[in-house]
């Protein structure tokens, strides 16, 4: 059940109506404090909240939830007409809701939003019930230690049984990734828009339009980028594999870089490498991740060299001694003269979110070997790395060539 606060019923009706279309229920409430009185009397998957209402305005209702343990868990959208500083939306965000609408509002765009925050608030639901299925299975194994052995592993495959379920299930999660990259097109048609305009019409040197037009190529990357993301988001769905020329795919990961191994005086050698059968945006971005990691992650004062070189092999091994001419298996490393990092952290370094450096001296989000993890093992491939401390670092990964 959804609940919609707002303190104009005829505001609430129309979004009444397209829930009901997509077979949605809903509860309405006109006040801040009427709501708050339904969601501790019902129990609501999701609220869509109006921020500013007579009394207690929606920032209040968001600060009461998120204060309670019985409804802090519950996923708010803010939808307003009025507020759409970007003081409101941020305070809004810093109050815990999971997204920030401002009128007026594409209805299926609201529609998907709202489905997704929905399955999450199931599958957070469901990891919950796991975890009691797990307190509960410790009580047990308190208490019956005679058939310990046998309750785990019935209850063991109960639940990687639910979690296979689950995983079937995270495509709904891959619905998010498409619409956050289809809310960045329009910002970027409009970089695209007045870049155009400030080239055409008020700069003149060569170097300003060199610049320019840098910055054009630039955002049309970012483009193919953002349609590649698509694609990627729906990688579980039918993504068909192509002749993939990983020649061309460094040429443009090198030209995104163009400026940054100027800016570096870097040394980037390739050696003339191979086609197989790939998805081409997610191996550049891949390849992307790899060589971006080589530039950032340099030593101060001494220019990177970075050298990419592949060879077939015989098998799907790191270590496969056989190179032969016509392997099933391409061999491709990316090695740089950088930073390095210890190698006991190197179960570390392709999970998510995890970062070995100090975030301070070098940006990023610790996603990007993640990513090059996850696309190596979308093409049945492996990844690993060599590295050693102030010398430099060395990614090996395995494809398959068909």
């Amino acid at each position: 059940m959804i609940l919609i606060v707002d303190d104009q019923r005829e505001n609430i009706l129309p979004l009444q109506k397209i829930l009901q279309l997509h077979g949605l229920e809903s509860d309405a409430a006109l006040s801040g404090e009427e709501a708050l009185i339904k969601i501790l009397k019902a129990p609501y998957s999701l609220v869509i909240l109006d921020v500013q209402m007579p009394g207690m305005d929606g920032f209040e209702v968001m600060e009461m939830m998120a204060g309670s343990s019985r409804t802090k868990d519950i996923p708010v959208i803010f939808l307003s007409a009025i507020s759409k500083e970007k003081k409101y939306i941020s305070r809004g965000f810093e109050t815990g809701a999971v997204d920030y609408i401002t009128k007026p509002v594409d209805p299926d765009l609201l529609i998907m939003k709202v489905k997704t925050f929905l399955k999450l608030h199931e599958q957070k639901q469901e990891l919950i019930r796991i975890g009691d299925i797990l307190s509960k299975e410790i009580e047990i194994r308190k208490e019956a230690q005679d058939n310990l052995e046998a309750k785990v592993e019935e209850r063991t495959r109960e639940l990687l049984h639910k979690n296979e379920e689950l995983e079937l299930r995270n495509h709904e999660l891959q619905q998010f990734s498409w619409v956050v990259s289809h809310d960045l097109k329009e910002p970027l048609r409009k970089i695209e828009m007045f870049t155009k305009i400030v080239r055409d019409r008020y700069i003149n040197t060569p170097d300003a339009q060199d610049y320019i037009n840098r910055t054009l190529r630039s955002a049309d990357r970012m483009g193919m980028l953002i349609t590649d993301l698509l694609d990627y988001s729906r990688l579980s769905a039918n993504v068909v594999p192509e002749v993939t020329d990983l020649n061309a795919i460094i040429t443009e990961v090198l030209t995104d870089f163009d400026y940054r191994i100027e800016e570096k005086q870097a040394q980037v050698h390739v050696e003339n490498l191979t086609t197989i059968m790939g998805v081409p945006g997610q191996l550049r971005q891949l390849f992307q991740n790899l060589i971006g990691n080589s530039l950032k992650f340099s030593r101060e004062g001494v220019p990177p060299v970075i050298t990419v070189k592949g060879y077939f092999v015989d098998h799907k091994d790191f270590d496969s001694p056989q190179v032969v001419p016509d392997g099933p298996y391409y061999r491709i490393s990316v090695k740089d003269n950088g930073i390095g990092f210890d190698e006991k952290y190197l179960d570390r370094i392709f999970i998510i979110f995890q970062s070995l450096n100090d975030r301070q001296l070098y940006d990023g989000t610790g996603i990007g070997l993640a990513i090059a993890k996850k696309i190596t093992d979308r093409h049945n491939g492996i990844i690993t790395a060599k590295s050693t401390q102030g010398e430099g670092s060395e990614f090996i990964m395995v494809l398959p060539v068909h």
